[in-house]
């Protein structure tokens, strides 16, 4: 719900609240002492002083009243008698059917001394913005909270984000040691059995804003650029925002999530955050149809994991083979080996003993890119590799396909860069395979690039670049990387 009317909050009464997090040099030593700042009441404070509702029953049954609403329903009437039915009770509220709609329904709800009409809706929840709920009750009670604290702090509410206490996390560095030691240990190693109960609860006290900071710090040489994935997000019990420390107000829907790394803040302060998303490997469920950069962020690798393990097993054992890449491998086979990097990641076992085939394991690598949900060559950039490849003269192709090279993501980048090495190493034993680079250029192009709106015509139409462009970058890839 949006507020009817706003007014300022002074000066003292924010600054009386707004508790700034402390410098590094009051900070202790160790985890085990580590306390998160002090988040910033005032928002949370400004909640429990909201108006509560109150239900208007109405004293009559009154015909056809929908299913899904109570006593609160009182038929159509006008606007002048609901304000007079709600008397002037901050928080009070009735439903009703519209005079003017007939089968359109309003809540009146009384607030900052005047009735407010909403378009109220129904489609198994109840709302009239965004949000939906269980009950009107719950509907009622948000909105209040909402109305309240938006009319109250306007002002405080607009310069939330411009002190967080995300660009003061100094602090966090007194601790990457200790964290990025505990975050690299591998899965297989034997956890210390003397370990405190006071240290366990330390490490759980860690916040996700502090293991981003200790990682972005630790010896990670591929820490590329990643956006964080934020989904709107029902918290249970009071929540603080990881970037501007104040209250995530409201019953549902208080902020978002990324869904990723674990970030929760105000959706506002989500425009505000950095992209610096550190993916945690208990959130990333599969392998396959992974982001990738989020896949490569959460193992710590350069390149996915998928494609070093594939490519090592090819390399080592079939690049003479006849038709690599071109022979399929049983399908059956192909999900196996799938799975089993979605189950056991890069212990997956793809070696020889359990499959003899090398053609499954090519398989395996050409789904990895065809599930990506962003092509290794980016939607962003297909319409310009596209516009390269139709470039006649071969010296100026060659310049255009660099240029739109160096707008790849740079997770996306290192994997095509590795990925052409390895092709073209598969066309230097063309004479026992007879996969040359046009070959794979035929097998790779819709692989590796797929055009952003999904049309079959405009697939077919592409189909002659898309095979170019994968020739040229095999066929110049030392000098294009």
């Amino acid at each position: 719900m949006a507020a009817s009317s706003n007014s300022s909050l002074s000066g003292s009464s924010v600054s009386s609240v707004y508790s700034e997090p402390r410098s590094p040099r009051e900070l202790p030593k160790y985890a085990e002492e580590y306390q998160p700042p002090i988040w910033k009441s005032y928002l949370y404070q400004l909640q429990q002083e909201a108006p509560r509702p109150k239900r208007i029953i109405c004293p009559r049954e009154v015909e056809n009243r929908p299913k899904y609403y109570g006593r609160e329903f009182h038929g159509i009437i006008s606007r002048e008698q609901a304000d007079e039915l709600l008397g002037g009770v901050e928080g009070a509220y009735i439903l009703r059917e519209s005079q003017r709609q007939p089968g359109c329904y309003t809540l009146a709800l009384r607030f900052g001394n005047q009735t407010l009409n909403y378009r109220l809706f129904h489609d198994g929840k109840h709302f009239v913005g965004e949000k939906r709920f269980e009950s009107i009750h719950d509907l009622v009670t948000d909105g209040l909270i909402t109305l309240y604290i938006e009319t109250k702090a306007a002002e405080y509410i607009s310069k939330m984000t411009t002190n967080p206490i995300y660009e003061h996390i100094g602090y966090a560095t007194l601790l990457r040691e200790k964290v990025s030691r505990r975050l690299s240990r591998s899965k297989n190693e034997p956890r210390k059995t003397n370990v405190t109960h006071e240290e366990h609860t330390a490490v759980e006290k860690i916040s996700s804003l502090v293991r981003r900071a200790a990682l972005t710090h630790n010896d990670n040489h591929f820490n590329y650029e990643k956006t964080h994935n934020f989904k709107v997000h029902t918290f249970r019990g009071p929540h603080w925002c990881e970037y501007c420390a104040n209250f995530m107000w409201g019953l549902i829907a208080q902020g978002v999530r990324c869904s990723d790394c674990g970030l929760n803040v105000h959706k506002q302060c989500s425009k505000h955050v950095p992209n610096d998303c550190q993916p945690d490997l208990k959130r990333i469920k599969k392998v396959y149809c992974c982001d990738l950069t989020t896949l490569v962020k959460a193992h710590n690798t350069q390149r996915p994991m998928v494609v070093d393990i594939c490519i090592r097993e090819i390399e080592a054992r079939g690049l003479k083979s006849e038709g690599l890449y071109r022979v399929s491998g049983f399908t059956e086979h192909i999900e196996d080996v799938k799975m089993a990097f979605d189950r056991d990641g890069e212990k997956a076992d793809i070696s020889a003993n359990v499959y003899p085939d090398i053609n499954i394991i090519t398989g395996a690598l050409k789904l990895y890119f065809r599930d990506l949900p962003i092509p290794v060559i980016t939607y962003d950039t297909y319409s310009k590799f596209i516009d390269a490849a139709k470039i006649s003269n071969a010296d100026e192709r060659l310049e255009a396909v660099h240029e739109v090279l160096m707008l790849l993501p740079p997770a996306h980048y290192e994997t095509l860069r590795y990925l052409m090495i390895h092709l073209k190493k598969v066309t230097m034993n063309e004479k026992d395979n007879f996969m040359n680079a046009e070959n794979l250029g035929i097998v790779f192009g819709p692989t590796l690039m797929r055009p952003p709106e999904d049309s079959t015509l405009t697939t077919l139409h592409d189909m002659r670049y898309q095979k170019l462009i994968v020739q040229i970058l095999i066929e110049n890839e030392d000098v294009l990387f």
